[in-house]
């Protein structure tokens, strides 16, 4: 133990703002040299990814680690989401998608993590944790989202605000903060359902004590706690605020947790002073409008998707010469897969053997974006962040293989008003829809059952088949363009062109 005689060392010093490693790289004038432009986070893609590793974390949650198959880095920035095919049904069977915040840093990328919380009750978060493990290959689209940092801030102030498993997005916020140089500020208000209920708290605690920037503030709201809780108590509120974070108004505030929460969130940080265009939250909720930017940003992003995925060689021809390193190998079946060792799941424990009185600390933790919340019911934000596990079944829930009745529409009865009529073959009912209602909403006002979770085109879980007719769709990368070429779309982001025969 250092004496008390011993002055302390300074601070360190270091340059100024926040600045992302790709950020000059994408700046550049003169061609960029190098492995650099990997890390550039041009667009989302559709790709391979293998599990290699689980960690169990703390809430019910499991930390599952990936690398791409081609062998390539995935570039994203902190704070976005991927949507990955889970083969819940069999690898014969329609798969079904979720949305997960990638809760590692961007600085890492050879590598990348996200975080499942399991919920009893859901259909995708059991068969993670029971059925994920080291070797499994499953089909991703991403990144996607505009939660996140900035390339470049000068100031770097930030407010972290997390509840529950909305910790996941912010995670990798925090981990990109604490690996990069420059001058930042990052305080974290963190509220739990109980004292053993924090996800990474023990990486939380070692990245507060070892950098100055970082600060990490505890809260069990309302909730009863024994004298051996250290950490603060009380909803989220304009006093805990001021006391907490009196200039909570000179930073940009990222938020994510249950939509009841940022609900309120919105309105306290209004009454402390923090300006609208300050504050950032990741809704996977249709009953928040999505931010202007946000929605163009994630709209070019499908677009340039569909790009890739309908025209792998072109998409790789539009990319910087440097990318071509990267480019995967194809052969008649589709992309190469990287050459490399097997994998082989092994028990940790039993390699190397843990001794009670050693401390571990485990590094590359993760987090989760629970874009699986029952549809109707409040998500937990977060792509902020849905949480939970959902209900909101993908649309091929019914295998491909499954026979579809031949229906004669009109001899259907017709309900609704509307210049195009949806004639829903399974349900057995013709809807009429106006030229400026959605697929779902018509749908839904008839009771046909969809099942739907973000209602923004993001998520994927309402996905149904066409069999006939034209829609506009307008999608936030919640599908993929093989699927659409398979004549599947999104009815919650999607208005009929012509009639339509649907598949539900």
């Amino acid at each position: 133990m250092r004496s008390s005689a011993v002055p302390a060392l300074p601070l360190a010093q270091r340059v100024r703002g926040l600045e992302m490693p790709w950020n000059r790289v994408l700046s550049s004038a003169s061609e960029p040299a190098g492995a650099a432009t990997a890390l550039g986070p041009w667009h989302p893609q559709e790709f391979a990814a293998e599990c290699v590793e689980t960690i169990p974390e703390a809430g019910g949650m499991m930390v599952f680690v990936f690398r791409r198959m081609d062998g390539a880095p995935l570039a994203f920035r902190s704070g976005q989401y991927i949507n990955i095919d889970f083969p819940i049904d069999g690898p014969d069977a329609e798969p079904v998608s979720r949305s997960y915040s990638i809760s590692s840093a961007p600085t890492e990328p050879w590598t990348f993590s996200i975080t499942i919380k399991r919920d009893p009750n859901g259909k995708v978060s059991p068969w993670a944790h029971d059925h994920l493990r080291p070797g499994t290959v499953l089909d991703m689209l991403g990144p996607v989202g505009a939660f996140h940092l900035a390339d470049y801030d000068r100031r770097a102030r930030f407010l972290l605000l997390a509840a529950g498993a909305g910790i996941t997005p912010l995670m990798s916020m925090i981990r990109t903060v604490h690996s990069l140089p420059g001058q930042a500020d990052v305080v974290l208000l963190y509220h739990g359902a109980a004292p053993d209920s924090f996800a990474f708290s023990e990486e939380l605690d070692f990245l507060a004590n070892v950098d100055f920037r970082i600060k990490v503030i505890y809260c069990l709201g309302d909730r009863e706690c024994g004298d051996e809780w250290e950490g603060r108590t009380g909803r989220l509120s304009t006093s805990l605020l001021e006391e907490l974070v009196p200039d909570a108004n000179g930073r940009q505030v990222f938020a994510c947790g249950p939509e009841g929460y940022l609900n309120s969130a919105t309105e306290l940080l209004r009454t402390v002073g923090v300006d609208d265009t300050s504050v950032f939250m990741e809704f996977f909720s249709g009953d928040r409008e999505i931010r202007a930017e946000y929605a163009e940003e994630v709209a070019i992003a499908g677009e340039i998707a569909e790009e890739i995925a309908a025209t792998t060689e072109e998409y790789f021809e539009s990319q910087p010469a440097a990318l071509d390193m990267y480019e995967p190998e194809y052969d008649a079946d589709g992309p190469v897969e990287a050459v490399g060792a097997p994998t082989e799941a092994v028990d940790a424990e039993a390699v190397v053997p843990v001794e009670d009185d050693v401390e571990i600390e485990v590094v590359g933790v993760t987090d989760e974006n629970l874009a699986e919340a029952d549809p109707g019911s409040a998500s937990d934000a977060g792509s902020a962040v849905p949480a939970g596990d959902g209900a909101a079944a993908s649309a091929g829930d019914a295998g491909d293989d499954d026979e579809i009745a031949v229906v004669d529409p009109a001899a259907l009865p017709t309900v609704g008003q509307g210049e195009h009529t949806m004639s829903f073959v399974r349900t057995g009912l013709n809807v009429c829809v106006g030229e400026d209602e959605t697929v779902l909403q018509a749908a839904r006002k008839a009771g046909v059952k969809i099942p739907a979770n973000c209602q923004e085109g993001m998520c994927g879980s309402c996905k149904v088949v066409k069999l006939d007719g034209d829609v506009e769709m307008n999608h936030l990368g919640g599908i993929r363009a093989r699927e659409i070429d398979a004549g599947k779309f999104l009815p919650c982001c999607s208005t009929a062109k012509t009639d339509l025969v649907i598949d539900a």
